[in-house]
């Protein structure tokens, strides 16, 4: 993130100061905005104003937006509350559910035409403003549930909020988003946790062989289960219908593996893993650009320095990396990069590396 000026003015008033709402205050101080942060946590709100989220609220400035970052079923009892005591703020929040606080946000019928719920498709496995990160949202989605009512300086404020983030900006409607988010990350989070808890019984030796693959399935299996419990209920009809498709392949394939030599099965198992070439196919490439990289893999030797030297010689030879991968088998002397790039420069990046004495992979 740059230094440039920011296109908010006025304080920006941050409730919550987690991962996301402690991100946001060290994104915007980044960009020299007066953040106050409040927290019904005294230790959250001391730790995030000491890694320079913000400053704690003392009630003196009136800001002129509001972001709510509390869990999903608080924030339409903090946004009643942020409306109430700041007539003049424009209030939004991050929530990763958006139907379940407008439908109560509606029925307290007070006055929402100042909320703009919008939701960041950002985080981390970890919570918590210890873990907050002024780049976090860079070049993520960010997605803004703007409804008829609201009044468009109002959607404008949130979509600079946003775009001082460094996000990319997505509107949807609310139940567009749920629909949505059941699909990209709720349902995700559910197979990666259960895939991981078959892994608490097992045996050390099996998992000393476990690769990259294994590692990319449960990455985001840490997740705080308590903030889970509340998104997955939110969300909860959208993501059961996501599962009982899920549930229909898995027993497809159960009955396949059965019997492999039944007539049909083999074929069976190749259609779902095809489908799922096909589904990986269409995945965004970097920053939800639609284009779709190659990956060249590089044996990198496990010294100090090779890494950057080899990102340095990318950048010597004109190459933009798109992405990386890396992997590390416990004892080996050789790492994999396996990085990606546009394939327009596939071959020319292959022979530039391969003069340099960088060895392909594959």
């Amino acid at each position: 993130m740059n230094d440039t000026a920011s296109r908010l003015t006025g304080p920006v008033r941050v409730v919550g100061a987690g991962l996301l709402g402690a991100s946001v205050g060290l994104g915007l101080r980044a960009r020299g905005v007066d953040v106050l942060l409040a927290d019904a946590s005294p230790a959250h709100l001391r730790l995030a104003a000491d890694y320079g989220a913000g400053r704690p609220d003392d009630g003196a400035a009136e800001p002129a937006l509001i972001v709510v970052a509390v869990p999903p079923d608080l924030v339409a009892s903090v946004v009643l509350a942020e409306l109430a005591a700041h007539p003049d703020a424009v209030v939004t929040d991050v929530a990763s559910v958006k139907v379940a606080p407008l439908s109560e946000l509606e029925a307290s019928g007070a006055d929402l035409s100042r909320y703009v719920g919008s939701h960041p498709l950002a985080g981390r496995e970890r919570g918590g403003p210890s873990s907050a990160r002024a780049d976090l949202f860079v070049g993520r989605p960010w997605v803004v549930c703007a409804r008829p009512e609201n009044d468009r300086a109002a959607v404008s404020l949130v979509e600079a909020l946003l775009l001082d983030l460094g996000a990319t900006p997505v509107e949807m409607g609310t139940t567009e988003h749920d629909a949505a988010v059941a699909l990209v990350s709720h349902t995700p989070q559910i197979v990666a946790s259960l895939m991981a808890k078959r892994l608490s019984g097992s045996t050390d030796a099996a998992l000393a062989l476990a690769g990259q693959g294994l590692r990319d399935v449960t990455r985001i299996a840490g997740s705080e289960p308590e903030l889970w419990v509340q998104i997955l209920g939110a969300n909860a009809p959208a993501i059961v219908e996501i599962l009982h498709a899920y549930r229909d392949d898995l027993d497809r394939m159960l009955v396949a593996l059965g019997d492999v030599d039944a007539s049909g099965a083999r074929r069976t198992i190749a259609e779902e893993i095809a489908g799922g070439n096909v589904g990986v196919s269409r995945l965004p490439g970097k920053h939800g650009q639609d284009k779709r990289y190659t990956s060249i893999v590089v044996m990198v030797d496990d010294r100090p320095g090779e890494l950057g030297r080899l990102f340095t010689e990318l950048g010597e030879i004109g190459v933009n990396l798109e992405d990386l991968r890396l992997e590390h088998s416990p004892g080996a002397q050789v790492g994999l990069a396996e990085i990606a790039v546009l394939p327009e420069v596939l071959q020319r990046t292959i022979d530039d590396l391969t003069a340099r004495g960088w060895r392909i992979a594959g």
